[in-house]
């Protein structure tokens, strides 16, 4: 495990009171640092919404979402047993675990995953949600994984709660209420740009991301401006361009130097 990585991770997951934090970007954060550190293929990570019922508010790929919306529509599968037990799910083998998740274990095996380990978002007797890691070979997952994946969800959900109080929210559903407000304007654009520069969902994704960061902005604002036409997004390519003609003291293409000899 990268030492300094995880050390950059824990600092990233209490550093919630920066301007403008944004809380979609901060939980994301939490499923890309997880694939990084630990040997997993994925992360997803699911939010009680206001009514108590789980949303999907981030996830390290496309597959990993769609599993995780899939276990939702179906009220099936080891994120959800996780968030309701409070504990910790384990499955080393899906292929195993038809009579428990049948839905669950045969759709996970289609998206290329054969093993999970969800871990609880909690404090104290308070369940917020549920971080879920696959792998796509079976096996038992690394104890020691598991302890300091349990360790970042539980940084997670105390600073998201502590951002709650400093910040005079009202109730901490008002706040995973944005989140997932914000979550469904940021699908839309994904979908949108993914469709206008033919790339894949977790490439559009990850553009929208990094153009946000760039810019500082909020994701769910760009994404939103996105939709509404009021801002446009580009391929990395041609940013680059477009960066390197605009770049001051930029010399300028010459014709080339007439070589024919003087008469």
């Amino acid at each position: 495990m990268d030492g300094q990585l995880l050390s950059e991770t824990f600092v990233e997951l209490t550093d919630t009171m920066v301007a403008g934090f944004d809380v979609i970007d901060f939980l994301h954060v939490l499923t890309d640092r997880s694939v990084q550190l630990f040997d997993v293929s994925a992360a997803g990570l699911l939010l009680a919404d206001p009514r108590g019922e789980l949303r999907v508010v981030a996830a390290s790929s496309e597959a990993a979402r769609l599993l995780e919306l899939f276990q939702l529509q179906n009220d099936q599968g080891p994120c959800l047993d996780c968030f309701r037990s409070g504990r910790p799910v384990a499955a080393a083998d899906l292929a195993a675990e038809t009579r428990r998740w049948p839905r669950f274990a045969a759709a996970a095996g289609q998206a290329g995953f054969a093993a999970v380990q969800a871990l609880p978002m909690r404090l104290r007797e308070q369940v917020i949600g549920a971080l879920n890691l696959f792998r796509a070979d079976a096996g038992a997952f690394d104890p020691a994984d598991i302890r300091v994946g349990q360790a970042l969800a539980d940084v997670a959900t105390i600073s998201l709660l502590h951002e709650r109080s400093m910040r005079h929210s009202d109730t901490l559903n008002e706040q995973l209420q944005i989140a997932l407000n914000s979550r469904v304007i940021i699908e839309q654009a994904k979908g949108k740009l993914a469709e206008r520069l033919g790339v894949d969902m977790d490439h559009a994704f990850g553009l929208l991301r990094d153009q946000a960061r760039t810019r500082n902005l909020r994701l769910s604002d760009l994404a939103q401006a996105f939709i509404d036409g009021t801002d446009t997004l580009t391929g990395p390519a041609t940013a680059r361009q477009q960066q390197r003609l605009s770049s001051p003291g930029q010399a300028r293409h010459q014709p080339p130097a007439d070589t024919r000899p003087t008469p």
